[in-house]
């Protein structure tokens, strides 16, 4: 792995193009096995600055709060409350601004790196309001002055309440710096449910259902705010574990791992593999890592939870600290970092120097039961029906299993779509292109081809493109991972398939008017808790949905990155669509 410039696998070029979609894969699964994307170091020590760079900013707001002094003096104030309340906040602002998940050349988003918040401020661009139908004046895609003015609001009220003083008495929690008084949040918190409503995008770019429902807690009194949050990062835990109870996981953890930046060795990377470089599918290794993860996100929060403090706190705080440092040195895709460190210190500031509160401290203990209700309903409900709720207030985070798509463009589509919409950047392969060159840009292409396929719903993906485009799939279409085109299209993207189903599709058809063929969108819905099943979709942008079925996870399992026999089970199909008819 290069400082500056990317391992990539060494490929006659010539030769290589010579084979079909999925053969030109297999030395890409192979080298993503070993190596990892091959991501020059020197983009890993950018973002390890804008770690750095987040950590500063939290400081800064610490310290205009009166009562807190001293920037070299942090273990005198970090643990304050209203110090756990402005890290929230300030963390909610980072994220919605779109400098954290979904930030950069990790998130294939290289020129520029950032820009979310000027798309978002830009009247024109696409919006996607979650239930146009039903909540009035909500209805169009398009973005308008109020919904730039909502989202402006959104940001100058974070700041607000970012620089305001502890005005509310918290000498019950052992300070007299106070905490944040409710005139401080809640304007927030209105404005982030407003924009939401207009623009689920922005919603879930939030994290909204970490930062703001931790900010919910900031309205109730201030020892009911501690343990409610103790609360919430429990449920965040046990929400993100349930969602593991899969057999999508393993392979989660086998990618994860063989891209890992710390290991470096391609002999270690390999045994995260059953077999290394015939069978890709994950090793019991990391079957292994992945299963007993999930039992420390079950177990350790519990202890976390009904300790007081002492040994116990002391060794569940380490064993969850240790947890996320884990994730946050694998750079997983999507780069939730600064996610990971937000948790390490609510771990530090929430049940370490506030052990001895638990629940039964709890002052007014309806409203906590009401927010904590409501969070575990949409984590069951997103889990039971996965395309009726984003896996992000779902909780269901890096599981394997969330809604995917695959967007397969002809040339003529590429044309219209580049035309017709404003884009927060370039698709990917137009921005590998200036980076690389027209003809080496195809490598990196299939890097990404070969990082979907190697999670079990890409097998299925990669499967399906024949049915979806037709005899002539390898020569007049170019697939494009929906979540790219999500990126492009939204100005953030983080691996939602809720943010490129439909809706998105829909938009985009009203501003290029593409004529049949030209699009086609391979959905793959998320598994639910209850069934072995994943659900199907293939929807022509023009003509709307032209076939629907479903796999087995057991079938995409047991098969390779490259496997193109997956047994499908067509539900629903239309009688005639010219594009297949040539098939006969």
């Amino acid at each position: 792995m290069g400082f500056l410039q990317p391992n990539l696998p060494d490929l006659d070029l010539a030769e290589w193009r010579k084979g079909s979609r999925n053969e030109r894969m297999r030395p890409l699964n192979r080298h993503l096995a070993e190596v990892g994307f091959g991501t020059p170091d020197v983009v890993f020590i950018a973002y390890a600055v804008k770690i750095g760079l987040y950590v500063l900013g939290a400081m800064a707001f610490a310290l205009t709060t009166p009562g807190i002094d001293g920037f070299t003096d942090v273990t005198s104030w970090w643990s304050q409350p209203i110090v756990f309340q402005k890290v929230v906040i300030w963390t909610l602002l980072f994220e919605v601004l779109g400098l954290g998940c979904g930030f950069g050349p990790l998130n294939l988003r290289f020129m520029p790196p950032l820009g979310s918040f000027l798309y978002w401020l830009r009247p024109g661009t696409i919006r996607l309001a979650p239930w146009p139908g039903r909540v009035p004046g909500t209805a169009g895609t398009a973005r308008t002055f109020l919904d730039v003015l909502l989202y402006a609001g959104l940001l100058a009220a974070a700041v607000w309440a970012l620089v305001a003083p502890g005005d509310r008495d918290a000498r019950a929690l052992g300070t007299t710096v106070g905490v944040l008084d409710v005139q401080h949040v809640l304007p927030m918190l209105v404005l982030l449910v407003l924009v939401g409503l207009r623009d689920k995008t922005i919603f879930l770019a939030a994290r909204s259902e970490v930062y703001a429902t931790l900010a919910v807690t900031f309205l109730l009194t201030s020892v009911d705010m501690v343990v409610a949050a103790k609360l919430i990062m429990v449920v965040i835990w046990w929400g993100a574990a349930t969602s593991k109870l899969n057999r999508h996981f393993p392979f989660v953890v086998a990618v994860m791992m063989s891209n890992n930046p710390l290991i470096r060795s391609k002999r270690i990377k390999r045994k995260f593999h059953a077999d290394f470089p015939d069978d890709l599918r994950p090793s019991r290794i990391s079957a292994g890592l992945a299963h007993g993860g999930t039992v420390v996100e079950f177990l350790v929060p519990l202890l976390l939870i009904v300790s007081h403090g002492g040994l116990l706190t002391t060794i569940a705080a380490t064993v969850m600290i240790l947890f996320h440092l884990n994730i946050l040195g694998s750079v997983p895709m999507g780069v939730p970092l600064e996610w990971n460190v937000f948790m390490i210190f609510g771990i530090g500031t929430l049940f370490v120097q506030r052990a001895d509160l638990g629940i039964t401290d709890l002052v007014h203990p309806l409203p906590v039961v009401v927010l904590l209700a409501a969070v575990v309903l949409t984590v069951v409900i997103g889990n039971l029906f996965p395309q009726k709720v984003s896996f992000l207030p779902a909780m269901r985070y890096y599981a394997g299993n969330w809604d995917t798509s695959l967007w397969c463009f002809t040339p003529e589509g590429l044309d219209k779509y580049d035309a017709g919409i404003i884009k927060a950047t370039k698709l990917p392969h137009m921005q590998l292109e200036k980076l690389y060159g027209k003809d080496e840009a195809e490598v990196p292409l299939f890097g990404g081809y070969a990082f979907r396929s190697m999670h079990t719903h890409g097998r299925a993906l990669f499967a399906l493109i024949p049915r979806a485009c037709g005899p002539r799939h390898e020569t007049d279409y170019l697939p494009m991972d929906g979540e790219l085109v999500a990126g492009a299209s939204l100005g953030w993207n983080f691996g939602d398939g809720h943010l490129h189903n439909e809706a998105l599709i829909e938009a985009l058809q009203e501003r290029c008017h593409f004529v049949d063929g030209e699009v086609r969108v391979i959905l793959m819905h998320a598994q639910p808790f209850h069934r072995s099943t994943q659900e199907y979709r293939l929807i022509d942008a023009a003509t709307g949905e032209f076939e629907r079925g479903e796999v087995e996870v057991a079938d995409l399992a047991s098969r390779q990155p490259w496997d193109m026999d997956v047994p499908m089970r067509v539900t629903r199909t239309r009688e005639h669509d010219p594009v297949r008819a040539s098939e006969a």
